[in-house]
């Protein structure tokens, strides 16, 4: 018995989905490649001589890898920028997570007096603009004996982080069933218990939200850390770039090496959490 021959195999063609999908992969690569690139600039620059960046394309690559530059950096008070920032930051945004929620805690869920009207004034401190409170928390650091310390900064910090803080959280509050929080009382929990023990971890994904979006403005802070602090040993990482700056101005690969190690600790931040990132923002987007 003899088989009778196969036909060929029919050229796979992309379904209707792909080509649907197409555009959307098209203008992905293009962001991808239009947020990549200055980057990819940034490093390059930083990694060629000074003599070589004058003499050679802004595009052309280095020749020969040049890490002096970051040595010299590393050499001065770059990393006593980067632990005031890491101590300001930190300090700050455990603050802001503290005080918001509890305010939203009560925002939220406590039938008070007035409860419209505080919320009300805390979303309208919204578009307090900070340079009209520069000169009175100026005089208050100096009053306090606070000026340039790491001290000086925070509570301004926080001060400007609680408005949206708590604006956020206490929207994420409020659609946390209220079954939950009559189930704790008729078991006997007070209002703070109720707080700690069923609100705050169900609030999970929005703390992450704000306290990513928090450190991220902080870690840029500039006004603030240029007016409270004078000195290398106080001052944060956007004055190390406007202080190096001032230093290597006519050495651009020097200035870009600082750039890059200014950004290098948000890239690693992200690249580790950037899942905890997506799903606390989708979580407070649909919740906010």
């Amino acid at each position: 018995m003899t088989s009778a021959p196969l036909p060929p195999p029919a050229t796979r063609r992309p379904g209707p989905s792909r080509l649907r999908a197409l555009p959307a992969t098209l203008l992905k690569g293009l962001w991808l490649l239009l947020t990549a690139l200055p980057f990819v600039f940034m490093v390059m620059l930083s990694l060629k001589s000074r003599e070589e960046s004058y003499s050679t394309s802004m595009w052309t690559p280095p020749r020969q890898a040049d890490w002096s530059h970051y040595a010299d950096v590393l050499r001065g008070p770059f990393l006593s920028y980067v632990w005031n920032s890491l101590f300001v930051v930190s300090v700050s945004v455990a603050l802001t997570l503290l005080l918001s929620s509890l305010a939203a805690f009560a925002l939220a869920r406590l039938n008070f007096r007035f409860n419209g009207p505080v919320f009300g004034v805390i979303v309208a401190a919204l578009i307090v603009p900070v340079h009209v409170t520069l000169i009175p928390i100026y005089l208050l650091t100096r009053a306090a004996h606070l000026y340039d310390t790491s001290f000086a900064l925070i509570g301004p910090y926080v001060a400007f982080s609680l408005p949206v803080s708590i604006f956020l959280l206490t929207e994420f509050m409020r659609q946390i069933p209220r079954e939950l929080s009559e189930a704790a009382q008729i078991d006997g929990c007070g209002p703070f218990t109720t707080y700690a023990r069923i609100f705050l971890p169900l609030s999970r994904p929005g703390l992450v939200t704000v306290g990513i979006y928090t450190g991220i403005n902080l870690w840029n802070e500039f006004i603030f850390a240029y007016v409270l602090t004078s000195t290398p040993s106080h001052r944060t990482l956007p004055l190390a770039i406007f202080d190096f700056q001032g230093q290597y101005s006519s050495d651009i690969p020097a200035v870009l090496a600082v750039v890059t190690l200014t950004a290098l600790p948000l890239i690693v931040v992200y690249i580790f959490a950037q899942e905890k990132l997506v799903s606390g923002l989708m979580a407070g987007a649909i919740k906010g």
